[in-house]
């Protein structure tokens, strides 16, 4: 019985995920992909997503929650205007199979209000991650969709100020 245990959780640990090499996705549409909000309502992205701008955080691993909060944080003390998604984005047999365990332990750990803002992408994680790479995938992969899906900003490497303010300058309409 330990054997099986012992082979089961690193079945689990390692996800049978795929590597994928980081790639510069500015200037491109963002795939379509379906996912589910923790309220759960299923969600076509980009499809559904009709404002002017939508900043997308997504995660990898549990640890890119470290990233997304920091913007989180950087974006709310700066007052930045932008419909905002978390997406928790993985790829794999096991987490599709743990998808409600997964779900309810996020449920768990975040207010009631703010389910509609994460939406879990499970089916096509596989997807979303061989577009963007998922090499330090500690990091978020933070997405700036214009109204018709196309990626207008890209950052993949943890948080700054200095991106921070990038990202801004992409939402304020050139005189």
């Amino acid at each position: 019985m330990r054997i099986f245990l012992l082979i089961l959780f690193i079945s689990l640990a390692s996800g049978c995920s795929t590597k994928y090499t980081n790639q510069s996705v500015t200037g491109k549409a963002f795939p379509a992909v379906t996912g589910q909000t923790l309220e759960e309502n299923t969600v076509n992205i980009p499809a559904d997503f009709n404002k002017e701008f939508t900043l997308l955080l997504v995660g990898y691993k549990q640890n890119s929650q470290f990233d997304i909060d920091r913007w989180l944080i950087g974006l709310d003390m700066t007052e930045t205007k932008v419909d905002v998604y978390e997406l928790p984005t993985i790829q794999g047999l096991f987490p599709k199979m743990f998808s409600t365990f997964i779900d309810n332990g996020m449920r768990a750990g975040i207010p009631k209000p703010l389910w509609k803002g994460v939406i879990t992408i499970y089916e096509d994680g596989d997807k979303v991650q061989a577009f963007t790479g998922n090499e330090s995938p500690n990091n978020a992969r933070v997405l700036l969709l214009d109204k018709n899906g196309i990626i207008v900003y890209f950052y993949d490497d943890g948080f700054s100020v200095a991106a921070l303010n990038e990202l801004r300058d992409k939402l304020t309409p050139s005189s």
